[in-house]
């Protein structure tokens, strides 16, 4: 899909789906504002060999001040912003009886209000160009629940009523807000678990494997697109059928 000429602020971009989705954008064509935490030479590399402008911002999104300041740097070194995909996220999985307020309240703010930091920043110039792409990454955790990611299941939940939310906001003005709703996808975040426990889980999805990060970012490049010009407000699962 083309994406030339446009500008696509990717948050959580340095790895895994974050990564995947700046590839897949940048191989169309867009230039990529990578924010994030951590190493990001990698990400960089990857992206800088595609040939299409990219620069990394070192950003916590749950701090409302730093992400003001980050879009407010973007817009200077692009001049725009025309994508903006909210991908930032952590987890600190735990039996709510084992679950320490701290364990709660930090996957909230990153999942959460990490998202409505970006989507606040950036709503005054997605308005005022009448134009625009945002793209929230939730999960099927986020419909579903699961047992022991309370704070993780109660983030991607909020993360779709504000995508729903903004979508109703934004749609006359031509900027469209959706979500992805992941499954079980081969990630950083997934590595700690052990082949027996990623082999069950595995089993369990009709499809029969796990997802890759690339499975998620092809919805993601699709809901950026053109093509997506009359879709908001969606939430589009990416589990290989385990949510159905």
């Amino acid at each position: 899909m083309n994406f030339e000429g446009k500008v696509a602020v990717v948050t959580g971009g340095y790895s895994g789906i974050g990564m995947a989705v700046a590839e897949k954008l940048a191989k169309g064509g867009a230039d990529i504002a990578l924010v994030g935490l951590g190493p990001k030479e990698d990400a960089l590399e990857l992206i800088g060999r595609i040939g299409v402008k990219v620069k990394a911002y070192d950003c916590d999104v749950s701090d409302f001040e730093a992400s003001g300041n980050v879009v407010k740097e973007i817009i200077a070194e692009f001049g725009k912003i025309d994508i903006l995909v909210n991908n930032a996220g952590i987890c600190r999985d735990k039996l709510v009886l084992n679950m320490e307020e701290s364990d709660f309240d930090a996957v909230i703010n990153v999942n959460l209000k990490g998202a409505f930091n970006m989507i606040k920043h950036t709503y005054k110039p997605f308005m005022r160009q009448r134009s625009g792409r945002i793209v929230n990454m939730a999960s099927i955790v986020g419909l579903n629940g699961n047992a022991g990611q309370a704070n993780y299941s109660a983030s991607k939940a909020g993360l779709i009523g504000v995508t729903k939310s903004v979508a109703r906001e934004l749609a006359a003005r031509n900027v469209t807000v959706n979500a992805v709703a992941p499954g079980y996808i081969d990630t950083a975040m997934t590595q700690a678990l052990s082949d027996k426990i990623k082999d069950e889980i595995a089993s369990s999805i009709p499809m029969k494997r796990r997802g890759k990060p690339e499975d998620v970012a092809n919805v993601v490049e699709f809901l950026c697109s053109d093509a997506a010009a009359y879709v908001t407000g969606e939430v589009i699962r990416v589990d290989g059928g385990i949510a159905m």
